[in-house]
């Protein structure tokens, strides 16, 4: 484990901790600023009202493994990205140079910096809702970005890694970048007392994200 800070936009300093080893991992502490974080919120807010979020045969989830409602931000806004606040402000993954650090943990995430392509996901637990271990072997690279409400009304939704014995707290206003190879899930949120659309819960931007190559038209390959 390595603790070294990180400065983005030339005026921001991120706290970051790399893992070697069980197998490549970041995590970034508070890595929105105050006005992204008021952005990220204020869709997250309307997210969470009635009819928003989707069940996971909707969404391209693990239908089996999780009971989680989510929405992939990119069908919702296609043609239109600058509509959504966290699709707007998500980019700082991309253009901060954090990638770089992250390209340098092991060879296996040389290609991170170079993505050409990548999907937002919105997911939010409330309680009794969880992910059982899954791989996402369809994407090269994960960036999960963890927010909820202060004070803090739930336990658990620690984020899992049982192959290895190993765990992530998902602190509010964090950032967890690791390959899409490693096995994941998410423990179980218990929250007592609070209705699911006060929003009490734990929330989570996924960002799938990687290389494609492109056909003869210069188009991104599935």
């Amino acid at each position: 484990m390595i603790l070294i800070n990180l400065t983005i936009m030339k005026s921001e300093i991120l706290e970051a901790t790399i893992y070697q080893e069980p197998f490549p991992l970041m995590v970034i502490e508070n890595f929105y600023n105050e006005s992204e974080l008021d952005l990220i919120w204020e869709e997250l807010n309307f997210l969470t009202k009635p009819n928003k979020l989707v069940e996971a045969k909707d969404y391209g989830g693990v239908v089996e493994n999780t009971n989680a409602k989510a929405l992939i931000l990119d069908d919702v806004y296609e043609g239109h990205r600058s509509v959504s606040n966290i699709l707007t402000v998500n980019r700082k993954l991309f253009s901060s140079g954090v990638l770089d650090n992250f390209a340098q943990i092991h060879p296996c995430c040389k290609i991170a910096p170079k993505s050409n392509w990548d999907c937002t996901k919105i997911r939010y637990y409330h309680n009794g809702e969880y992910y059982d271990p899954h791989t996402d072997r369809d994407f090269q690279f994960l960036a999960f970005s963890y927010f909820y409400k202060e004070p803090k009304k739930f336990s658990g939704g620690d984020l899992i890694f049982p192959e290895y014995d190993f765990k992530v707290s998902c602190n509010n206003n964090s950032m967890v970048i690791f390959p899409g190879w490693v096995e994941h899930g998410v423990r179980k949120v218990t929250i007592k007392d609070s209705d699911y659309f006060e929003g009490n819960g734990r929330y989570a931007i996924t960002s799938f994200f990687g290389c494609r190559a492109r056909n003869k038209k210069g188009i991104l390959t599935s």
